[in-house]
């Protein structure tokens, strides 16, 4: 049976690296401890997991884990020493008059009633993400996203506290509409009562991570195709626009 939670990049005996689907937790979460988690999931396959690193649950993309508790510690020292180079592709509304923006603003994780990250300049935890523009496609732009640090939410504050956000982000956006190709497509012909989203969750994808192995110590890179939902988006617009978000 095929399994809609995950595809599997790449394993062996010491890590497994999976591309998760948008709307799963990777480990246990205190806020919500019945719902889904892709390492009990995934268990299933390869096996007693450990957690290393986490994605938000509305994330999808690139997740690693740990097969035994000596890379789980090797893998984990990385992490905290931030060693390990992680890449966001996020689609927002709007366009920036930047290309390059270097973000330093200090969060706040589960700062109010929502659990939501945020900004105190005073007392928040260090945070540093770069971001870069794609390329922009009508009203809406591909960023890339590099965090230095790994705060919750990070990207999705610091893109929105700068005046962009994600598109269907619950919790950053006040504009949570699904993304339709009657939006960006002008000479759209289809039943607008019939059509369905392209995209209708939080376009946020975890595509590039690199690190060093935790046995053999050597650099390894991996990549995370979009799930179908924002493929589809990538198409439209490089068709639509001639912006190609995953372009060499």
């Amino acid at each position: 049976m095929k399994n809609f939670d995950y595809s599997v990049i790449y394993s062996d005996d010491d890590i497994v690296v999976l591309n998760k689907r948008s709307g799963i937790l990777i480990a246990a979460d205190r806020y919500d401890p019945d719902a889904p988690r892709l390492d009990l999931i995934a268990e299933k396959e390869f096996g007693k997991l450990y957690a290393v690193h986490r994605i938000d649950k509305d994330t999808s993309g690139l997740i690693i884990y740990a097969r035994n508790p000596e890379a789980q510690r090797t893998l984990s020292m990385q992490f905290e020493n931030r060693e390990v180079h992680k890449t966001y592709h996020a689609l927002v509304y709007g366009h920036p008059m930047w290309n390059d923006l270097h973000v330093t603003l200090p969060l706040k994780p589960d700062g109010d009633a929502r659990h939501r990250t945020v900004v105190v300049k005073r007392g928040g935890k260090p945070s540093v993400t770069d971001l870069h523009l794609i390329g922009s496609c009508g009203q809406f732009s591909w960023i890339e996203a590099k965090p230095l640090t790994g705060r919750t939410h990070q990207i999705r504050v610091h893109l929105a506290e700068n005046g962009f956000c994600i598109v269907c982000d619950p919790l950053y956006s006040g504009n949570q509409k699904p993304l339709r190709l009657s939006e960006i497509k002008k000479n759209w012909r289809g039943d607008e009562d019939e059509e369905r989203p392209l995209l209708s969750r939080l376009a946020l994808h975890a595509y590039k991570i690199e690190f060093n192995h935790p046995k053999s110590g050597e650099k390894v890179s991996f990549t995370a195709p979009y799930p179908r939902d924002m493929e589809a988006v990538r198409k439209q617009f490089a068709k639509i626009y001639g912006v190609d978000s995953i372009a060499e």
